[in-house]
């Protein structure tokens, strides 16, 4: 039997990168997926197709993960499609670096609203959900930088080790009631964003990673599979670096 079969995962941001590596590993293993994007486009809509072909049921919803309302309203759309959410992935975030002393009221709302306040509007629109069907998985996609900092990167460092303590938290809220809350930090992942980093830099960072390479989406795909499982039923509150050994 496959590790998520008749399981229905719901991940934010996943119409590339990450979160639709996320979605591909879910559906291999028999899981449903609904997911959102802000809107959904060409690219929305082929990565339907790619995990439809898989033999799962998917849909994509048009969403801003940082509205509340819209929020409260793609979880009642999903409940109606899909009959029932086993697992969230909060994966929907963007990055508008720059030095604190340069950056931008706007800059910092942007982050936080996207990455942290997202979280919190899908995790109390679902944890309701999970609570009358006794369990479920929630997943929180943060970062070494929200582990260790980083220069440059303030808002984003901080909207990511929120995400680690609001994993923490919500762990202890719902454990009672067969929910758990992990969160996952990948390092440096090879993604279209890394790509668009100068070799010098990219070669700087892998000098600080003791595997020395990049990771691949995959890997975080793995891991986030893992604890959407029921193999990691005795794990919940626990933050796991995924980065080659960059932050150990």
């Amino acid at each position: 039997m496959k590790l998520l079969e008749g399981k229905t995962a719901l991940i934010t941001g996943a119409a590339r990168g990450i979160g639709k590596a996320i979605a591909l590993r879910f559906a291999e293993e028999g899981a449903n997926i609904a997911f959102t994007d802000l809107v959904i486009d060409e690219n929305g809509k082929k990565t339907e197709e790619e995990i439809s072909a898989l033999g799962v049921k998917c849909k994509g919803y048009a969403s801003n993960a940082a509205d509340f309302a819209q929020t409260e309203e793609v979880v009642k759309e999903v409940i109606n499609d899909f009959g029932r959410i086993d697992i969230l992935v909060n994966n929907a975030g963007i990055t508008k670096d720059g030095l604190m002393m340069r950056m931008s009221e706007q800059q910092w709302d942007a982050v936080i609203a996207v990455n942290l306040k997202s979280a919190f509007n899908f995790i109390h629109a679902v944890v309701p959900v999970m609570m009358r069907q006794r369990g479920g998985s929630i997943i929180n996609m943060a970062s070494v930088v929200g582990v260790h900092g980083n220069a440059g990167q303030s808002n984003y460092a901080a909207s990511k080790a929120g995400l680690i303590a609001l994993a923490k938290s919500i762990a202890q809220e719902v454990g009672s009631r067969g929910i758990r809350a992990n969160a996952i930090a990948p390092g440096f992942i090879e993604t279209a964003m890394t790509a668009a980093l100068s070799d010098e830099i990219r070669e700087e960072w892998k000098k600080k990673i003791p595997l020395r390479r990049g990771g691949q989406v995959e890997d975080i795909a793995n891991v986030a599979t893992f604890l959407a499982s029921d193999l990691s039923s005795y794990v919940t509150g626990q933050v796991i670096q995924v980065d080659g050994g960059m932050n150990m």
